[in-house]
C-alpha cells in the first residue's frame, strides 16, 4: 500500500453510497480495508463486472453471514486488529447483529467506530427510510438550489450522500484517530447526512443572518441569480459557465465578449439584472462553445466550458493534472487530494466476495491455522482469486 494512511486497518461492513465512498477515500490514500460482504450461506455466486464498482476499489474482501454467531465471533477477532470500523446500517441493526459499538469497543478499546446514516443515530426520524434528496431537503440545501420561480433541482447525490455523508465520515474517523494518539481511546463517530449537509450550508445561513442572502432560489449572487455568475447556451446548443464576481474579472469578461461596459445596465443594481442577463445571453448565442473557449479561456474571465462526463477526462487541464485515470479499462477520477511525499494510488479494483482475504488476514497478523479456522466457520475465502 502507498499513501499517507499506509498501515491503517479498517473493517468495512458492506453497504451502499456514503460508506463505500468514505472507504474509497481511505483506501486511495493507503488504508488497508477489509470489506465484510454480507452473503447467505447458499449464495456464493460471484457478481460480474466488479470493475465498474469504482466506490469499492482498493479493498480486499471476506464473505460472512452476519446472522450466524460464528460469523460475529470472527468479526470480533478482526476488530482486535482494526483501527476503525465503518457501518451504514439503520440505527439498531448493528446492535441486533451483536456488532454494535459496545461489544466492539469492549473487545478493542482503541477502535474508532464510524457510523453513517441519513438522519443520525437519534431523533424522531432516525429509524425512518430516506435518500439523499430527503436529507438535503430537511436542511435547506435543496430549497436553495434551482432557478427562480421554479422547483428545486436535486444536485445529483453529491451534497447528502458524498459531501455531507461520506466525506464527513472520513473526516470524523481521522479526527478520532488523531485524538486517540493522545488519549489511547477509541470512540463512536455518528455521521449523519443531515448534519453534514447542514454544515456545508454554513456560509449561506451566515449570509442570510447578515441580510446578504435572500431565502429564495436563483436570486442571489452565486445561486445563478446574478447575470455574471451562471450558465449560458452557445450557438451549437452547448453551454458555458461564467463566474466573474469581482469587478476586474467582470470587466475582462465584458471586454473579451466584445461589449462596452458603459453600454450595459449597471450590474450593481438588481433591478437591472434581467436586462443584463438578456444581453449576455444574446451575446453567447452568437458563437459556439469552442469558439468562446478560444476567446475566453486564456484570460482572467472566470470562464469554463460546461463539459459532459464523456468530455471531461480528455480536457487538456484534466489530462495534464491526471485528474482522471484508467483502471481495469474503466476511466474514473484519480485519488484526491495529492501529497508530495506519500501519494495515494488505486492499488486494486473492487474485490469479488472473498477476494484477497487470505493475504489480508496474513498481513493483519493471523496465521495459516487461523485462516483455516475462519474457513471452517463458514467464511468465504477465495485463495485462487488474484489480489490485484
Amino acid at each position: 500500500m502507498s499513501g499517507p494512511l499506509s498501515g491503517m486497518k479498517v473493517l468495512e461492513l458492506a453497504g451502499i453510497g456514503p460508506g463505500p465512498f468514505c472507504c474509497m477515500m481511505l483506501a486511495d490514500l493507503g488504508a488497508d480495508i477489509l470489506r465484510i460482504d454480507r452473503i447467505e450461506p447458499a449464495d456464493l455466486g460471484l457478481p460480474l463486472d466488479r470493475k465498474f464498482d469504482v466506490l469499492a476499489r482498493g479493498r480486499r474482501s471476506i464473505g460472512l453471514d452476519l446472522k450466524q454467531p460464528s460469523a460475529v465471533a470472527l468479526v470480533m477477532e478482526l476488530i482486535e486488529k482494526a483501527d476503525a470500523l465503518v457501518e451504514g446500517f439503520r440505527p439498531g441493526v448493528a446492535e441486533r447483529l451483536g456488532i454494535g459499538p459496545e461489544p466492539c469497543l469492549a473487545r478493542n478499546p482503541r477502535l474508532v467506530y464510524g457510523r453513517i446514516t441519513g438522519w443520525g443515530q437519534d431523533g424522531p426520524l432516525a429509524r425512518t427510510a430516506g435518500h439523499d434528496i430527503n436529507y438535503i431537503a430537511l436542511t435547506g440545501a435543496l430549497h436553495a438550489i434551482g432557478h427562480a420561480g421554479q422547483a428545486p433541482v436535486p444536485p445529483l447525490n453529491l451534497v447528502g450522500d458524498y459531501g455531507g455523508g461520506g466525506m464527513y465520515l472520513a473526516f470524523g474517523i481521522m479526527c478520532a484517530l488523531y485524538e486517540r494518539s493522545t488519549s489511547g481511546r477509541g470512540q463512536v463517530v455518528d455521521a449523519a447526512m443531515t448534519d453534514g449537509a447542514a454544515s456545508l450550508m454554513s456560509i449561506f445561513y451566515a449570509r442570510m443572518a447578515a441580510g446578504a442572502w435572500r431565502d429564495e432560489r436563483g436570486v442571489n449572487m452565486i445561486d445563478g441569480g446574478a447575470p455574471w455568475y451562471g450558465v449560458y447556451e452557445t450557438a451549437d446548443g452547448k453551454h458555458v459557465a461564467v463566474g466573474a464576481i469581482e469587478q476586474r474579472f467582470y470587466d475582462a469578461l465584458i471586454k473579451r465578449l466584445g461589449l462596452d461596459v458603459t453600454d450595459l445596465p449597471d450590474r450593481n443594481d438588481r433591478s437591472h439584472w434581467p436586462q443584463l442577463r438578456a444581453r449576455l445571453r444574446e451575446t453567447f448565442l452568437k458563437k459556439t462553445r469552442d469558439q468562446w473557449c478560444e476567446i475566453l479561456e486564456a484570460h482572467d474571465t472566470c470562464f469554463a466550458p460546461v463539459l459532459s462526463l464523456t468530455e471531461a477526462p480528455s480536457q487538456p487541464h484534466n489530462r495534464a493534472r491526471k485528474t482522471f485515470v484508467e483502471a481495469e479499462g474503466v476511466t474514473q477520477p484519480a485519488p484526491a487530494p495529492r501529497f508530495s511525499r506519500t501519494p495515494g494510488a488505486i492499488v486494486r479494483g473492487a474485490p469479488r466476495p472473498g477476494e484477497g482475504a487470505a493475504s489480508l488476514l496474513l498481513d493483519w497478523g493471523f496465521d495459516s491455522s487461523a485462516i483455516a479456522r475462519f474457513r471452517a466457520a463458514g467464511a468465504l475465502i477465495l485463495d485462487h482469486q488474484p489480489d490485484a
